[in-house]
């Protein structure tokens, strides 16, 4: 079944003509079953990119999802129309005393900054709270999950010598995870970033899993069934060329990067980039979206509860 995402969104077109399934509001009303409300917290600023890369992924299991982007509330985004934003998004305050089956919470490239030095970190905070008791189900990616599980558990996150770019081989630690049902003993992830979380660090703390790790990126994927909550360090969500895009901006800028590990064939930049990650990534969110259907309430307001 399909996704529930305005008509006039601009994902609603793009997954139109991808052949994903999505459906009006006018649609979705003539339907007699209680479709998912599933929030997007998009930190990242290229939002209607990010916009388009979840609504993908979670818009291609046979459920009717009713998407909402949610904003930090005093933080203003350079890179998206405030036309647009003022349109779709609805900043977090607006949306505290609802329930929602299930929480994105995006990357944001905020790395070097100290979680504390981030201007929306009080209200984040405020967020990952507020998901104890309104959300049934929240997904951490990237620095979202780096913030979450430091929160939550005071797992720290460590700068890197060198960034880590790239498509890296993951181990899947835990084949019996219903989050990993249908996964290969390992897959390819693309990695873009200049801190990690250590595994012995993870393993320290209390309630943590990890799902997937990789010898040469770290640790990947971490389960916490204490907070309802599933982290990814690494970004499934990326189309075909956004690790490109990430390297020719810094070549046009004139900033040190290498050519992303494995990512084109045979490491020349002037190929196409293959995207081999795909299928582990609609695996890996489906999974998510099933796992919250069948333990979500059917009655919204025992959500948290």
């Amino acid at each position: 079944m399909p996704i529930k995402i305005p008509s006039d969104l601009p994902a609603y077109d793009v997954l139109t003509n991808e052949g994903v399934m999505v459906m009006s509001e006018d649609q979705a009303m003539r339907q007699d079953i209680r479709p998912l409300r599933i929030g997007l917290l998009n930190l990242m600023p290229k939002k209607i990119q990010t916009e388009n890369q979840f609504a993908r992924l979670i818009g291609a299991t046979p459920l009717q999802i009713d998407l909402s982007l949610i904003r930090m509330t005093e933080h203003r985004t350079k890179n998206t129309a405030a036309e647009h934003m003022a349109e779709f998004y609805r900043p977090f305050q607006e949306v505290r005393d609802q329930k929602f089956d299930g929480l994105i919470i995006t990357g944001a490239p905020i790395e070097h900054l100290e979680f504390e030095d981030v201007t929306y970190w009080e209200e984040i905070s405020e967020v990952f709270d507020w998901t104890q008791t309104n959300v049934h189900s929240t997904f951490g990616v990237c620095w979202g999950g780096m913030a979450m599980i430091n929160h939550f558990h005071g797992v720290r996150k460590h700068m890197l010598d060198a960034k880590a770019f790239g498509c890296f081989r993951h181990r899947n630690l835990a084949p019996s995870s219903p989050f990993l049902r249908g996964f290969s003993d390992d897959c390819v992830i693309p990695v873009s970033r200049w801190t990690e979380m250590k595994q012995a660090e993870i393993d320290n703390a209390t309630g943590l899993t990890t799902l997937l790790g990789s010898d040469e990126a770290g640790p990947c994927l971490v389960e916490d069934k204490d907070h309802r909550a599933i982290y990814i360090f690494n970004h499934f969500e990326y189309d075909s060329d956004t690790l490109k895009q990430e390297y020719d901006r810094d070549i046009d800028n004139g900033t040190p990067i290498n050519v992303p590990m494995n990512y084109y064939p045979d490491d020349d930049p002037s190929c196409r980039p293959q995207n081999r990650w795909r299928s582990h990534a609609h695996l890996l969110y489906g999974n998510w979206i099933n796992e919250i259907y069948q333990t979500t309430p059917f009655d919204m307001d025992q959500i948290g509860s």
